[in-house]
């Protein structure tokens, strides 16, 4: 089974990847906080968090970011939100995107990452898909395996890349806090998209409409 424990030695060596100096990621993250903030809390072992947070058993700063528009919004707002059963759009809860802003930034150095973005790439580390498309029950299963993965693939990995689940013409990144470099990411020229202004309100639903989904009304 693809999401059992991970073994006591990996069928193969980790494959790198390097993301080059000047790739522009984006980041919908929390408008009050630094675009380029890692998160330093870590998940709890069996509830909530994200696939491959930081845990107390394996604590470090993480951020996640999508390499296009849509893999951003798509995996932090549309996570696990089902189709509507007469085929209407989806709708995003208005407290999703309260208080969250989508930024533009940019990696000051090449950043070596552990690739997860092929079936032998998955294979190197004795996984399959399953890793990177489980759902969010599942979760506490693929943090344990992202700690193994950082374990068989130190000092050198600085973060995982693997293909966005919600947007899989695109790719996502998770980077590491203690083996980046101090300001590893900066901010692009572009300025932040405040969902909580009308002008952002209409900018995210055009991107959600092409997912099928847009923000939920506001109540009357």
């Amino acid at each position: 089974m693809p999401n059992q424990p991970p073994p006591a030695a990996p069928p193969g060596v980790p494959h790198r990847a390097v993301l080059p100096a000047g790739t522009l990621v984006y980041r919908v993250h929390a408008s009050h906080r630094s675009a380029s903030a890692f998160n330093p809390v870590p998940a709890q072992e069996l509830y909530g968090g994200g696939r491959f947070d930081g845990t107390p058993r394996a604590p470090f700063g993480f951020l996640y970011a999508g390499f296009g528009v849509g893999s951003a919004v798509s995996e932090v707002l549309l996570r696990s939100l089902p189709f509507a059963p007469d085929g209407g759009l989806r709708l995003v809860p208005r407290v999703a995107v309260a208080r969250r802003s989508l930024s533009v930034l940019r990696l000051s150095t090449d950043v070596e990452v552990v690739s997860l973005m092929s079936g032998g790439d998955l294979a190197a580390v004795g996984q399959d898909s399953w890793l990177i498309h489980a759902e969010h029950p599942e979760y506490p299963q693929t943090r344990d395996w992202a700690r193994w993965i950082r374990e068989r693939a130190a000092p050198w990995a600085q973060g995982f890349v693997w293909p966005s689940k919600r947007e899989p013409a695109d790719r996502v990144t998770v980077l590491f806090e203690d083996r980046c470099p101090k300001g590893v990411l900066e901010p692009a020229p572009t300025p932040p998209i405040d969902f909580a202004s009308p002008r952002g309100e209409r900018w995210l639903n055009q991107v959600l409409l092409g997912y099928g989904a847009r923000v939920a009304p506001a109540p009357a």
